[in-house]
């Protein structure tokens, strides 16, 4: 029976990242951390238990030091550093942000190892120096081995950013979606013996849930979906404003029949231009010039319609995929009871794709094993 790993999960929006080190079969979950009263009740829903901490606390951060456990787990938000104080320490550079309270649970309880989930952004930010900052607080001033990163005969850190990213199209779905992880080894732990793991994050999945959009896609959506006509129009005169200035901004159809393998953008939490930008035509019959109370014009006569929340579901792998039962084949993923899409559309776009993350665990669980022999 291999060994079971215990995980905390911070920042944990509708717990993504602990269902995907769930679905590797060696980690489980006992402590979580989340602030949004929708995210905590989806994850209630989901696992049976509030999440509703707030990890910038003391008491939180007591509350970790009072557990016992393995590995950290966080999709944490990308924020500035700011300049200001003495900056003493590597920790104080990261003072006032999630990073920072991360840093310091991790310094705090020494885990075995950690994860660390984030928008692509983050390697850009600041020219670069925020992403420096990061890596110099958990290898220099935490003493982690992060995989990507080695040192020169100086101690200089050496690394390629670009290492880091990871997009959710490789892994299964066809959803365009760079991410940066951050995994790292504890020395304390294990010693020297950490230089000797791969220095190379997965980059695939071997075998994809969904060859594209046209397998993903659940044709004859409920009415409510469809643009009206006068949302279309709008929609139209913003693009052309903004490709006669030459910017490429404005809505996408992501399944037009000219595209042979169609993925879809990155979704995001904002909802809006997440779903403007993911736009799809769907020729069900009876919608063009039909009334709908909630919309002022009559439905588009294109078939043009926003994806459903469960198409962003199955884009993240959270419906039709991580919480299928393997014995009779049922999806147990659904959201609490009279949950509206507003909040939908948010928790998926906010989420982490959760196959992506399965084969980051799926390698930490290797290492792990490497380390434990």
């Amino acid at each position: 029976m291999p060994k079971k790993y215990k995980t905390i999960d911070l920042c944990a929006g509708i717990g993504g990242i602990r269902r995907g080190y769930e679905l590797a079969g060696c980690f489980e979950n006992v402590l979580s951390a989340e602030i949004d009263k929708n995210a905590c009740l989806t994850y209630e829903h989901l696992y049976g238990e509030n999440p509703m901490n707030d990890i910038t606390t003391e008491e939180f951060k007591q509350k970790v030091d009072d557990t016992d456990y393995d590995v950290l787990l966080a999709g944490f938000p990308c924020q500035a550093f700011s300049r200001a104080g003495k900056q003493e320490g590597f920790l104080d550079k990261t003072r006032g942000t999630l990073f920072f309270d991360i840093a310091e649970m991790l310094r705090r309880t020494t885990p075995k190892a950690f994860m660390l989930e984030n928008v692509d952004n983050l390697i850009t930010h600041e020219r670069g120096k925020t992403f420096a900052t990061i890596l110099d607080v958990l290898v220099n001033g935490l003493d982690y081995k992060v995989i990507g990163v080695t040192k020169d005969e100086n101690g200089k850190l050496i690394y390629n950013a670009r290492d880091f990213v990871r997009n959710s199209r490789n892994f299964g779905v066809p959803q365009n979606r760079p991410r940066v992880y951050i995994m790292g080894f504890s020395r304390k732990h294990f010693g020297d013996i950490v230089d000797s793991l791969p220095n190379e994050l997965p980059t695939c999945r071997k075998k994809p849930i969904y060859e594209d959009l046209h397998d993903l896609l659940e044709m004859n959506a409920d009415d409510k979906y469809f643009l009206s006509s006068g949302y279309v129009e709008t929609l139209e005169r913003h693009k052309s404003r903004h490709e006669s200035k030459g910017n490429g901004f404005g809505y996408k159809i992501v399944n037009l029949p000219e595209i042979e393998h169609p993925v879809s953008n990155a979704i995001l939490a904002t909802g809006g231009s997440g779903k403007e930008r993911n736009l799809v035509i769907d020729p069900k019959k009876g919608v063009a010039g039909k009334v709908v109370a909630s919309k002022q014009t009559p439905l588009n006569d294109k078939g043009i319609r926003a994806m459903t929340p469960r198409e962003w579901g199955k884009l993240q792998g959270f419906v039709n995929y991580a919480f299928i039962d393997k014995k009779t084949g049922e999806d147990n993923f659904s959201f609490p009871e009279k949950l509206a899409d507003g909040p939908k559309y948010k928790q998926f776009g906010n989420a982490v794709t959760i196959p992506a993350v399965e084969e980051m665990a799926k390698f930490m669980k290797k290492c792990l094993a490497e380390l434990n022999k």
